[in-house]
């Protein structure tokens, strides 16, 4: 039986000649290195990205064709299939989206693979998850990616069939930034999670000292503690008083943990919220509808803007893309406002005849309906050229007018 790793790729003849690792203009290396910062194991930090994820994963990428008229049109089924529902035999299109945001926000680089046939036609998108990557050229300048995996396993790849999206893309040509920035954040978050396990751990140490004035056996001793706690230390001495005879001593402990404050824990939340660009009330799903907006605006319709351009750029050449073959990925962001502004839209845009009638009840999260896909429009509106038309007949009309009334005003002088 084959394996997953052989099945996704296929073997295929080693291009020849590729014997340097691609020259780069900027520093920081032509290497790709997972981070070991472990952010994922903080809470904080997988809550956000989770977040962030699970809203991106909603996006819908979509093959259209655009005409020089601007028309738009649904482009191959087959291949909006792999965008939208199966990208490969092992996940779904909202697991790809969510698995490609992840590494994304984790390593600040997201890898995907481009399968295709023997003829270049699509068959899977797989996301890849690297140790290592480097990135090599051959005597022709073309990139290529040497990637490493978990195992051992080690495959080379055209860089015209690998999905990159990069984030914090500054010193590098090739990679975006590692999250190193963030690591004096992430170990003070550790370090509070570790105060907060100590200071609980602290009500369970030695409370007190009972001094046996005596001397006993270390049975005796062992029986008298037990004893004291049992009748003394436990929530059924309500009175809280105990005692004891000159044969023993009780020197209670102050043991006061520390207690860490609630806004330094705060402080460090937001700073990683902050990186991430994500507010906690998109966390914890406690959103406005403008939050919500504001949230969409600035960190999941760019990650639609780059989604858009990479797919583009990798699964079409160059004269597809001339023909105007282009990937869309787009969210119905109505659907996370409240009914009312739903209501207001449709009420404003619809005259116009912007929507049809089944694009109006998806936006109310209503099942379309037959004979839902024509547009009404208002008659108080009309076609500007046909707003002039109409200007310039009634102008020609009230001329026509004009010189009729004159010629009966002279007819009628003449007869006079």
């Amino acid at each position: 039986m084959a394996s997953i790793f052989s099945r996704i790729f296929k073997k295929k003849p080693s291009p020849e000649g590729i014997t340097t690792s691609a020259e780069v203009i900027g520093s920081g290396g032509n290497v790709f290195t997972a981070w070991s910062g472990d952010a994922y194991a903080n809470d904080i930090y997988r809550g956000a990205v989770d977040s962030i994820a699970r809203n991106g994963a909603k996006l819908k990428g979509s093959h259209v064709i655009k005409y020089q008229e601007h028309n738009r049109v649904e482009g191959d089924c087959k291949l909006n299939r792999v965008l939208q529902i199966e990208p490969n035999p092992y996940m779904s299109a909202f697991d790809m989206l969510y698995k490609l945001i992840t590494h994304y926000f984790l390593y600040n680089n997201a890898f995907a693979f481009i399968q295709k046939d023997n003829k270049g036609q699509l068959l899977g998108i797989y996301p890849l998850n690297p140790l290592h990557v480097d990135f090599m050229s051959d005597e022709n300048a073309n990139l290529y990616c040497n990637f490493l995996f978990t195992g051992g396993k080690e495959v080379l790849l055209p860089y015209t069939d690998i999905i990159h999206l990069r984030r914090n893309f500054n010193d590098n040509d090739l990679l975006g930034d590692l999250n190193t920035a963030l690591s004096p954040t992430l170990q003070l978050a550790h370090t509070q999670n570790e105060g907060i396990i100590q200071a609980i751990k602290s009500s369970a140490n030695i409370r007190g000292i009972l001094k046996r004035n005596q001397l006993s056996s270390v049975d005796k001793l062992k029986e008298i503690q037990e004893n004291f706690i049992k009748d003394y230390l436990n929530i059924a001495n309500n009175g809280g008083i105990a005692v004891i005879d000159q044969g023993a001593e009780y020197i209670p402990i102050d043991n006061k943990p520390y207690v860490i404050d609630e806004k330094q824990l705060q402080t460090v939340k937001t700073k990683i919220y902050d990186y991430l660009g994500i507010s906690e009330k998109i966390v914890n799903s406690s959103y406005t509808e403008d939050e919500w907006a504001a949230f969409y605006e600035s960190t999941i319709e760019p990650l639609a803007v780059q989604f858009s351009l990479e797919f583009t750029r990798k699964l079409f050449n160059d004269r597809e893309r001339a023909f105007g073959n282009s990937i869309m990925f787009e969210s119905g962001r109505l659907q996370f406002s409240s009914n009312a502004t739903k209501i207001n839209l449709i009420a404003q845009i619809m005259p116009y005849g912007l929507l049809t009638i089944n694009q109006a009840l998806e936006i109310l999260n209503l099942p379309a309906v037959n004979g839902g896909d024509i547009r009404l429009q208002t008659l108080n509106v009309v076609n500007a050229d046909k707003a002039e038309q109409y200007q310039l007949n009634n102008k020609t009309m009230s001329e026509t007018d004009t010189a009729k009334a004159n010629n009966k005003s002279v007819s009628e002088n003449s007869t006079k």
